[in-house]
């Protein structure tokens, strides 16, 4: 949704039971509040623990990671 998805204006607000507004709003403050992270680090210690990743192979993607300018 932020970087590729849909804009706010064309979510379907009869999907969530609230208006696109408060949907804003509360993934501003989810945002503000670090919970993607949290969601992220958790799901990665679940994975580890039920032995789902290999820790051998990884990927780092502009996503992920920002590039600095000319390598710099």
């Amino acid at each position: 949704m932020v970087q590729a998805g849909c804009s706010w204006r064309k979510l379907p607000a009869v999907l969530f039971g609230v208006s696109r507004a408060t949907v804003h709003r509360r993934f501003t403050e989810w945002t503000r509040f670090g919970l993607w992270d949290q969601i992220h680090h958790e799901l990665l210690h679940r994975l580890n623990v039920a032995g789902g990743i290999d820790w051998s192979r990884a990927m780092i993607d502009s996503i992920s990671v920002r590039a600095l300018k000319r390598g710099i």
